[in-house]
């Protein structure tokens, strides 16, 4: 199961009748189906990795954006098909835990990584931790010229040369939306200000991208020159030879606690259980730094083997505390309201 460029209700069609099919033709192993929209190259790898240390289990994973997974999960709330949510920020874990779609497991890594990132009643734990970034393609932008923080997007020199991912489709999207009100909420204890510093950056958009590898493709093809993304992806895109930059805004970004979880009635819930361990395992942990460039939730970790880019990161970022309770109440109406109301509107006379 792969991306594609199908818009979603037919890619979920069609998902699904590739899932149905999968697990009838199966050749003895055990099926441990994934839902992440973690990516192909981070999926593949722990895929590879896992089979082999357990070859009893063959991982099919489906690759969706973050709402997508949780949108998929409830559909199927009655009769699952997955197994393991892997991947997402836990405010959407904390709403599949109001609508009954998580099951308790509390992995052997449990106190290695912060209480902080956990669910409730071992709902969900903290796998990676996220940080958003401003990217750009540096074969058309100078370093030196490159915006440093949230908004020097808004100057007038980046106007249509903005590219974002679907905010309604992904975690990453909604969460630096849930940072812009935040401020806003902060400063003028009303959600108006982060609403129109959305509308000027819309104003500042030249397209929406359906996924991640559309944002990608259109990033390196100079269809824009700028975009609000997380830093794994920009760092992959850029080990595959894409002439990415990015920056940390100095103002401070926000991390997300990129979560996994035992989907309630899995069908395999004691393969489930053997990923999310590996998962989390000092050895699960490094591979996915060192792979896939992921920033590792635990913190116990022999400094020895984790990569240097590791420390790098956490020594350059500033991280924005986020009342993530808050963003989990209200996230789903601020991005209806946004979806509604700002989209398409910065640019009118």
């Amino acid at each position: 199961m792969r991306r594609s460029g199908i818009p979603g209700a037919a890619r979920g069609l069609l998902a699904s009748a590739a899932a149905s099919l999968l697990l009838a033709c199966s050749d003895g192993r055990i099926p441990l189906t994934l839902y992440s929209p973690h990516g192909r190259d981070h999926l593949t790898l722990l895929e590879n990795e896992f089979e082999r240390l357990h070859p009893d289990v063959d991982v099919r994973w489906l690759d969706l954006g973050s709402q997508e997974v949780l949108d998929r999960l409830r559909l199927e709330r009655v009769n699952p098909q997955a197994d393991v949510w892997f991947g997402g920020p836990t405010t959407l874990f904390e709403r599949g835990i109001a609508e009954s779609l998580l099951a308790p497991y509390r992995p052997s890594w449990a106190d290695r990584v912060d209480s902080s990132g956990i669910g409730p009643g071992d709902l969900y734990y903290p796998a990676y931790r996220t940080p958003a970034i401003i990217a750009y393609n540096n074969a058309a932008v100078p370093d030196s010229l490159a915006p440093q923080d949230w908004d020097e997007v808004l100057e007038p020199k980046w106007r249509d040369k903005v590219l974002i991912r679907d905010p309604v489709a992904s975690g990453t999207m909604r969460a630096i939306w849930g940072l812009i009100i935040q401020r806003g909420l902060q400063r003028t204890g009303d959600t108006a200000w982060g609403m129109a510093w959305l509308r000027r950056l819309d104003g500042q958009t030249r397209t929406y991208a359906l996924s991640p590898a559309l944002l990608d493709a259109k990033l390196a093809r100079q269809e824009g020159l700028v975009t609000l993304w997380d830093l794994p992806d920009i760092l992959i895109a850029r080990s595959k030879g894409m002439p990415f930059g990015y920056t940390f805004p100095r103002s401070g970004t926000v991390v997300i606690d990129d979560a996994i979880a035992l989907v309630r009635d899995a069908r395999h819930p004691e393969a489930a259980k053997r990923f999310i361990e590996y998962v989390g395992s000092v050895d699960g942990q490094i591979l996915a730094a060192k792979g896939v460039w992921r920033l590792p939730a635990r913190h116990d970790l022999p400094p020895e083997r984790v990569p240097a880019w590791v420390a790098d990161v956490e020594a350059r970022m500033i991280v924005e505390p986020m009342d993530w309770a808050l963003l989990t109440r209200e996230g789903s109406k601020w991005m209806g309201y946004w979806d509604q109301q700002v989209r398409n509107s910065g640019k009118r006379p």
